[in-house]
């Protein structure tokens, strides 16, 4: 495996090469997208028409854009589309006129408080037209007339969303699912795509013991249309994970699965906790990311999410000023770092039975206390062993044994692995 650092810096090249396509929740910047993280992995690209019922929604008609810009008198383009995707109001229907500021003015947006930044919005399911530029533009900009030109079409088309799947030992699924419907915002959701890469490419250097299935969509309704796509097979899914905001620099946020309780829950606790990462953990609510869509109540999936500063808890939050100097290769490997601690929690937790639970079985004439012999934890390795012996009775797991002891999970699961050799537990 290459170092954090070589890693991190790799992560961060593709959010740079990513940062400045046009995406949206359908259409060619999608296509674009998955076409450069397929360089990376193997991908399974879905494509689902127009008019497509799925669950309570459908699926829109598909949206891009060639070019938009505001022109003034002399033809000098005051806003430029061609200079950031995040000048035109998502989805904006086509436009061609010219027009006074004053008219104008109605469908400009900015952000006042911070006069130096683009805003990023968007109209997918209302018919509008719009411009996001800076406060300092408008306010140089004179009264006009204006050239205002939307070169987009809304037709009947596709919803694009793909999978990549690492096999494992059993069929059972580890969902990873990161939104890839933003334009230029590097945090939200480039560095999330950016993790998922990579954290895949790591699992199938591991063969896992779970199936984990990558989920690159749209936010909101691309989750929505993979779950209408999957209703037959969504019992297949033991634990999941959303991933977003991922390459700021603060502290790690994971939010809760809607049950509270659920194993990916109680593993992204136990790896923030014994890291002594600062982090936080905070309950569900119904609104976020697409853990909302997995949790809804008629599919109930265990699906946590991982962020680092939670959406909207930063002012560069669907802003210009989310660009890739926003993100750093540090971040993003550390995000990927907990990923991968977690993860080889959850592969490894097992329950077990003891085999010979009258009494203590005896360790040494097994070879199992030598075998310590060389470790610079042997004492707490001996410990972990009497402890998977204790609670080995089907119904405790070996996190519930790491928490109830106060031990490393890397260590109780060598224990169990040693005793398991020894034909002490089975699982």
């Amino acid at each position: 495996m290459a170092p954090v650092t070589e890693v991190g810096e790799e992560m961060h090249a593709l959010v740079e090469r990513l940062y400045p396509l046009c995406r949206s929740i359908t259409g060619d910047g999608v296509r674009a997208t998955l076409d450069i993280v397929g360089g990376h992995l193997p991908l399974r690209v879905h494509e689902v028409p127009t008019g497509t019922q799925v669950l309570d929604w459908t699926v829109p008609q598909e949206w891009n854009i060639r070019d938009a810009y505001i022109a003034d008198a002399s033809g000098r383009r005051v806003v430029d589309f061609a200079a950031s995707s995040l000048h035109v109001l998502g989805y904006s229907v086509p436009v061609s006129a010219t027009m006074s500021l004053a008219e104008l003015r109605p469908h400009l947006h900015t952000l006042p408080d911070r006069p130096s930044w683009v805003p990023y919005r968007t109209s997918y399911y209302e018919p509008a037209w719009g411009f996001c530029l800076a406060q300092e533009t408008l306010d140089a900009m004179p009264d006009g007339p204006y050239e205002v030109r939307i070169d987009s079409t809304l037709a009947d088309g596709h919803l694009t969303y793909a999978e990549h799947v690492v096999p494992g030992q059993v069929p059972d699924e580890v969902i990873v699912s990161c939104h890839v419907c933003h334009p230029s915002l590097a945090n939200d959701n480039l560095a999330g795509i950016a993790v998922a890469v990579f954290l895949a490419r790591e699992l199938a250097e591991r063969q896992p013991h779970y199936t984990y299935r990558f989920i690159f969509a749209p936010g909101t309704i691309g989750a929505i249309t993979w779950l209408a796509c999957n209703a037959e097979r969504v019992d297949r899914v033991k634990h999941g994970l959303v991933l977003a905001c991922a390459g700021d620099r603060g502290q790690l946020t994971y939010k809760r699965s809607r049950r509270g309780d659920a194993e990916i829950d109680r593993v992204l606790r136990h790896v923030l906790t014994a890291s002594g990462r600062p982090h936080r953990i905070t309950e569900f609510t119904p609104y976020g990311y697409d853990e909302r869509q997995y949790c809804s109540p008629g599919f109930d999936l265990g699906v946590g999410s991982l962020t680092r500063t939670p959406y909207a808890g930063y002012p560069e939050y669907h802003t210009s000023a989310d660009n890739p100097d926003f993100v750093s290769p540090e971040a993003m490997a550390d995000t990927l770092a907990v990923c991968r601690e977690a993860f080889g929690v959850l592969d490894r937790n097992r329950r077990y039975v003891n085999l010979s639970p009258y009494g203590e079985p005896q360790l040494g004439r097994r070879g199992l206390y030598d075998s310590l012999g060389g470790r610079s934890d042997a004492k707490q390795a001996q410990l972990a062993m009497l402890w998977v012996l204790s609670l080995s009775d089907g119904e405790h797991s070996l996190l519930d044994v790491a928490e109830r002891a106060g031990l490393p999970f890397d260590t109780v699961a060598d224990a169990a692995g040693a005793l398991r050799g020894a034909g002490l537990i089975k699982a």
